[in-house]
């Protein structure tokens, strides 16, 4: 019996590894992007998009968790994931997994498209280099939009407004998900020795840069909805979503509490972007 939960625990580590919620949020924009490029008629090809954007965010998550793991290590937040709290030892076991799967998911984008490739070789690199550094947010909206891009070219090997839209939408939703965590957890941040920005400025500065942030998110939305070829239910949940990114942000602007951050940060994460990217997938499906 404890050979077999021995052996259940070690799985869980490594599935842990691959930050699966993470991944599948991921997953979940690839495979809604490829449902608007579709204009709602998807076929088999989406399938394959999410299998191929799933490994690969898989495989770079993991990526970055094994090179994030020393400063991992310092950090009160995520000292008890599996590699830095040595659940996984020596971490390098941890390599073989999540380089299969980087792999096979950008062998997989090569079969959709080779600008799927392209763009899966650059959302990994973006995921992986410099780590916790000022560029990190910045290459996270990169790899952010590595997936959305997949999921469109797959099925429309062409850019347009829409596809642009798309990106701008995660690209500004990404620094105000990354930073409102910082400033949530910025004691433990600067405790483990990290001082990029927003670190280094003071919170009252940056909460002023969210709220402009979070007013932005909201107007890209609703070109979204000009744009896009999308209907009132869009419309609808849009506004409900953009007005309380703001209230919260502006709620944080006032308080600059960590608790504050927290709700904007868990908002942001799934609330937001997912339910926004499932509305568009509904949205253009059924209507």
């Amino acid at each position: 019996m404890s050979i077999a939960l021995s052996k259940r625990a070690s799985f869980l580590d490594y599935i842990n590894v691959l930050k699966p919620a993470e991944t599948g949020l991921l997953a979940f924009l690839g495979v809604a992007s490829a449902v608007i490029a579709a204009a709602g008629y998807p076929n088999v090809t989406v399938l394959l998009v999410l299998v191929a954007v799933l490994l690969g965010s898989a495989g770079s998550n993991g990526l970055t968790n094994y090179l994030d793991r020393d400063v991992d290590a310092r950090m009160t937040r995520t000292c008890r994931r599996a590699l830095p709290s040595r659940r996984i030892y020596p971490p390098e076991k941890a390599l073989p997994l999540i380089i299969s799967l980087i792999v096979i998911g950008l062998a997989l984008a090569w079969v959709l498209n080779p600008l799927c490739f392209a763009v899966g070789v650059l959302g990994v690199i973006a995921s992986s280099v410099w780590r916790k550094t000022i560029s990190c947010t910045f290459l996270g909206i990169v790899a952010g939009c590595s997936p959305v891009l997949i999921g469109w070219l797959a099925i429309n090997p062409t850019f347009d407004v829409t596809i642009v839209l798309l990106c701008a939408l995660v690209a500004v939703w990404t620094p105000i998900h990354v930073w409102t965590l910082m400033i949530a957890n910025r004691e433990d941040y600067l405790n483990a020795g990290l001082r990029y920005f927003p670190l280094s400025w003071q919170v009252k500065n940056v909460v002023k840069l969210l709220l402009g942030l979070s007013i932005l998110l909201y107007a890209v939305s609703i070109l979204i909805y000009f744009y896009g070829g999308f209907h009132v239910p869009y419309l609808i949940v849009a506004n409900v979503l953009g007005v309380l990114m703001v209230y919260a942000n502006a709620r944080l602007l006032f308080s600059m509490t960590s608790s504050a951050a927290w709700r904007v940060y868990k908002l942001s994460a799934f609330p937001y972007l997912g339910i926004i990217f499932l509305v568009m997938t509904l949205d253009i499906w059924l209507i």
